[in-house]
This record gives structure tokens, C-alpha cells and sequence, in this order.
């Protein structure tokens, strides 16, 4: 489907959800200039209840192309009450386009850089884009869906059996679940409103009291929320909010919520943005609320490569990439690289010395110690085999079974006339073997060298 085609069915898919002008929030979503150039890309992702497609923006220098760059998502209006963030996508996609060759002077997380911020997230950032999950709680301005139902608490619960029953999801529920088997997220966060703070795992306790309840990445989530915060024009000021960052349960358990289901099942870290005191401003508020939030939502995503650990697995033997994983001495928690190009981005909090594993079936683990200072870390591993070709053919020499007739004959052979030359084609055989080998560790590839990388380290 062309640009064009794409354009005209968000339009009018968006046309067809905008409520009267009484209801006192914009409905123009301004889509031209996302199709003025070749960073955009628009996929559905499954039908609302009522039938309207979930359509997500993709930017990239690449879109639709599988990278080994880290994907992040934004989804927008989950509650169809709250229309902030289907706003702020919009402008978002918009910004990011139009200020693609541009070079601002940018401030990242308490830090002043000259960088084009918006280039280092087309051409680094894999980045997705919902503006609305929930197309129909909006046009009918109420929280759940068309069914009614609460789709922030209809995914799979880790305390509680709750919606286990797949076929009793709701359809906007299955197009995320769906779409995150599809594509491995690093990270993510879903736009509410109602509050003014950056909500991090867990979003339930197991006995369902309300306290702190920390995930095994409570840092990273700690430092993720703290970049929302502090880049917010007003965010980390709280009054209620420490720093104007919350632990869900801390704050109050919820249950089959997509924050903690994301980061169990899907191997994506995501948080919780409540981005407006008031869910349902006045559209005249709508360009102070993307000018606080602006610097918040941009520096989020480039978070994922101004710091954590990066890098592909392959294979000694031939140099191809392997779908292994990655794990984090200390913490209970891993991450799976990519089953075609071996690529994975593991997200960390930085100033801290981390051990890092790298593991693969039917291959030897490798492990190597990093300190993670201001900048990210690329980190490739190449496994060695359990157990290596020459050990294979000398066991499977010795498994034979000497005691056949065929054996003691093919023994008394060698041991005949032939002794010499089958030694020369060993011989032969094991050169061969080493040149081969040794052109595979050369031809293994380097990762792509990640923007504001401290030093590459291959193990």
C-alpha cells in the first residue's frame, strides 16, 4: 500500500471517530507532513470492537525493513476518556519528521548536548507510534472500549488468574499481544491522564496490599522513569510524587494491567505516563501540554542508545548470527536476541558495573564484565560449540561398535596397506578444517557502531 493510500484511510479512519465540537478537544490530527518523505511507514495492527483499524505510525530511516536497531513503542489513548497522548503522538511523528535535518540545541536528561535529536532517533531508533488504541471508548468519550471493558486490565495477570482465557480478550488486547510476537520491543510507555507522574513495575503486589513492590530491573525502571520526569517541564516537582516517580504498587495494585505483561511476556520494558492532571482538557490547552511533555517523550526513546548494553551473538563455526540470550549477573531477568540477525539491547541504569552472559543452546556460554558510565556499551559474543567438530568425529570413532564383524574387518583394512594414505587424508582433512575455521572468525561482522558509544567490546 502506498504513502498516499495509507494517508487517506488515517484520515478518514480518523474522520469517522471525531465527536461534536462541544466535546472541547482537537480532532485535527495533521498527518500531511508525515508523508512528505520516506521516514514513515503506517500498518494496522488488528480492529477495535466496533471495527475501526489500530493504525501505528513506524519512523525510521528504514521502516518495515527488520534492523538490528532497538524498537520502542508509544500508545496512546488506552482509556478512551483520555485523549492527551493520541494528541502528543501525533505531534510527535510530526516534530520528529520535520525536524529531521534539522540541528537543535537539545537538553538530555540534565545534560546540555548539540546534537540533532531527532536524526539520532530516525537513524538509531526502530520507533511505533499508536496514536489510539482505543478508538471507540473515544468516540463514545467514556474509559473502556465499545464492550465496556477496561483494557488496561484485561492482559494476563503474574499473581492472579486473570484473562487466561485468550479467546475471551477483548480484540483491541489480542492486537497488542499479537503485535509484541511480531516485533521485540525494548521498551515502551502508554500515555494516561488524570495524574502528573511516571509510573514503573510493579503494578501489583502478590498478598494485594499497597506497597512497594519492585521488579528485578527496579534501577533501570528507577532511571527510566527519572528521564520522563526530570526532562517534564514540571513533572519531577511533584508534591505527591517523589521526584514525581511512582512504583504501581506503591501508588495503588492494579491487576491484568500492560505494563507488567510487556515486561514479563514480551521482554519490553515499558512505563506508565500520566502526562495530565486533567484527562480531558480544552483543546487551547493542547499546545502548553505537548510543550511539557515534548523534551520528555523525545528523550525517553533516545534513552535507548545514550546508555545500556548492545550488541550481537554469532557462532564461531560459521559466523552467523544465534538467537541466544542475555543475562545480567544479579538479576533474574533475560533478554532474547533476534532470531535472525542475533541482535539484542539490553536496557541498564548507568554509573554501575555489570557482569553480562551470553547463553545459546548447544553452545558455550561467555560472560565479560562492563562499567557503564555516561554512554552506552556495544558487546558482541561469539560461542564456541559445546563440543567442537574434531571432538565430534573422535567420538564417534570411539562409540563405534568394535565388536561387529564389519568393524573388526574395516579395522584389519586400515591397519593393512592402506595405513599410510588414510593418515595423509587425515592430515589433509584437518588443514582444510583449520583454514575454514579460521576464515569464519575473520568474516564474523561488527555491529553498527551506536551513536554516542563509549567502546565496542567482542568476546
Amino acid at each position: 500500500m502506498g504513502h498516499q493510500r495509507i494517508w487517506t484511510k488515517m484520515q478518514q479512519h480518523f474522520q469517522d471517530i471525531q465527536v461534536c465540537s462541544s466535546c472541547n478537544c482537537s480532532t485535527d490530527l495533521q498527518f500531511v507532513s508525515l508523508f512528505e518523505g520516506f521516514l514513515e511507514w503506517a500498518i494496522s495492527i488488528g480492529n477495535s470492537v466496533n471495527g475501526f483499524p489500530l493504525l501505528v505510525i513506524e519512523i525510521s530511516d528504514k521502516p518495515g525493513e527488520e534492523e538490528t536497531k532497538p524498537a520502542f513503542k508509544y500508545i496512546g489513548n488506552v482509556h478512551g476518556d483520555e485523549p492527551v497522548g493520541r494528541e502528543l503522538l501525533i505531534n510527535l511523528a510530526n516534530w520528529l519528521c520535520d525536524n529531521y535535518l534539522k540541528d537543535p540545541l537539545v537538553f538530555f536528561f540534565l545534560y546540555l548536548h548539540r546534537y540533532n535529536l531527532a536524526k539520532l532517533i530516525v537513524e538509531n531508533v526502530h520507533l511505533h507510534l499508536l496514536p489510539s488504541m482505543n478508538p471507540d471508548g473515544f468516540s463514545l468519550r467514556k474509559r473502556g472500549n465499545a464492550n465496556n471493558i477496561d483494557l488496561n486490565r484485561d492482559f494476563p495477570d503474574q499473581f492472579f488468574s486473570l484473562n487466561d482465557d485468550e479467546d475471551s480478550r477483548q480484540p483491541e488486547t489480542r492486537a497488542i499481544m499479537n503485535w509484541l510476537r511480531d516485533i521485540r520491543f525494548t521498551a515502551s510507555a502508554t500515555l494516561h491522564g488524570g495524574a502528573l507522574v511516571a509510573n514503573y513495575p510493579w503494578d501489583g503486589s502478590e498478598d494485594k496490599r499497597t506497597k512497594y513492590y519492585g521488579c528485578p530491573d527496579d534501577d533501570a525502571f528507577r532511571f527510566m522513569a527519572s528521564i520522563y520526569s526530570h526532562s517534564h517541564y514540571n513533572m519531577s516537582s511533584s508534591k505527591e510524587f517523589l521526584s514525581g516517580i511512582t512504583n504501581g504498587a506503591a501508588w495503588y495494585p492494579l491487576y491484568g494491567g500492560m505494563q507488567d505483561w510487556n515486561y514479563i511476556h514480551a521482554g519490553c520494558f515499558e512505563l506508565t505516563l500520566e502526562i495530565s492532571d486533567n484527562k480531558w482538557p480544552n483543546s487551547t490547552e493542547l499546545p502548553i501540554l505537548w510543550k511539557y511533555n515534548k523534551m520528555s517523550l523525545l528523550n525517553l526513546v533516545a534513552s535507548l542508545v545514550k546508555t545500556g548494553v548492545h550488541g550481537r551473538i554469532y557462532s564461531s563455526v560459521d559466523g552467523k548470527p544465534l538467537p541466544g540470550s542475555i543475562t545480567v549477573s544479579g538479576i533474574n531477568y533475560t533478554v532474547t536476541a533476534g532470531k535472525t540477525l542475533g541482535d539484542y539491547h539490553r536496557f541498564l541504569a548507568p554509573r554501575d558495573k555489570y557482569e553480562v552472559v551470553a547463553t545459546m543452546i548447544g553452545y558455550k556460554s561467555k560472560n565479560t564484565t562492563i562499567w557503564l558510565d555516561d554512554g552506552p556499551v556495544t558487546l558482541d559474543f561469539v560461542l564456541d560449540p559445546e563440543v567442537s567438530i574434531k571432538e565430534s568425529v573422535v567420538q564417534n570413532v570411539y562409540d563405534c561398535d568394535c565388536n561387529s564383524k564389519s568393524t573388526q574387518e574395516f579395522v584389519q583394512f586400515l591397519w593393512g596397506a592402506h595405513l599410510e594414505v588414510f593418515f595423509i587424508l587425515i592430515v589433509i582433512l584437518g588443514f582444510l578444517l583449520f583454514l575454514f575455521q579460521r576464515r569464519a572468525k575473520i568474516k564474523v561482522p561488527t555491529s553498527r557502531q551506536l551513536s554516542g558509544s563509549k567502546k565496542t567490546v567482542e568476546v
